[in-house]
């Protein structure tokens, strides 16, 4: 981790070539059940599963907010909005790469990516190798069943089991125009979009697995130069 290091560790590190990963999530409501940290929890497991298997990324600590608007009118969700991210991003990696040549940026939330594609263009019109990775799985838009797994399989004492119900169902391609209009709260009175109904922390874990390998994997078509893996992981 990058903060638990002091400014001679990094540059060290810097030297030997390491790639700095940031995390960057979101607070926001994720329905009744779920905390509202769950992007930000997600997307910082991903980092450090990826430096548990490449020797030479850091993880920088994470980014929780982001351009959340459409999560409006639900308690406790805390936006920055499209521009301000974008701006953070863009000013954040121009000081990081003062240190470090290569940046990446690790993103969960829906929200986050117009913004994220803007700022990676530009830092890359600036000559600076910066890569965003947007995962994508199959399974229900937000705190469904396949969030609800993830976070399950992360910190399942943080799961409220019991006030876990459906939301809107609808497919995403047929939601989208509401939510552009709306936000969720005009087609979602509990902000779930999906059935979190069955669950469970295997499915869980095996989604971050494919997610994380895919992640891995990614990282070794932009940066095949990266230091030999871990052993016995």
């Amino acid at each position: 981790m990058l903060a638990d290091l002091t400014w001679p560790e990094a540059a060290a590190r810097a030297a030997a070539g390491a790639i700095l990963a940031i995390a960057v999530g979101a607070t926001e409501q994720h329905g009744p059940h779920l905390p509202l940290s769950t992007d930000t929890d997600v997307v910082a497991a991903l980092c450090a599963r990826l430096a548990a298997v490449r020797r030479n990324v850091l993880v920088g600590p994470a980014i929780p907010y982001g351009a959340s608007g459409e999560h409006a009118g639900f308690a406790g969700t805390l936006s920055i909005g499209q521009a301000a991210l974008e701006l953070l991003v863009v000013e954040l990696c121009r000081s990081a790469t003062a240190t470090f040549d290569r940046i990446l940026l690790v993103n969960w939330h829906g929200g986050n990516i117009e913004p994220l594609r803007r700022a990676e263009g530009l830092l890359r019109s600036e000559s600076r190798d910066v890569r965003v990775y947007l995962p994508r799985f199959d399974g229900d838009p937000h705190a469904g069943r396949a969030e609800t797994g993830l976070q399950l399989a992360l910190a399942p004492d943080r799961v409220r089991g019991d006030l876990a119900v459906a939301g809107d169902t609808r497919p995403l391609s047929e939601l989208l125009p509401l939510l552009r209009a709306g936000g969720v709260r005009a087609v979602s009175a509990n902000g779930v979009l999906g059935d979190p109904a069955g669950a469970t922390a295997a499915e869980g874990a095996a989604l971050l697995d494919r997610v994380a390998a895919d992640l891995i994997k990614r990282t070794r078509c932009w940066w095949p130069d990266v230091a030999p893996e871990r052993t016995g992981t």
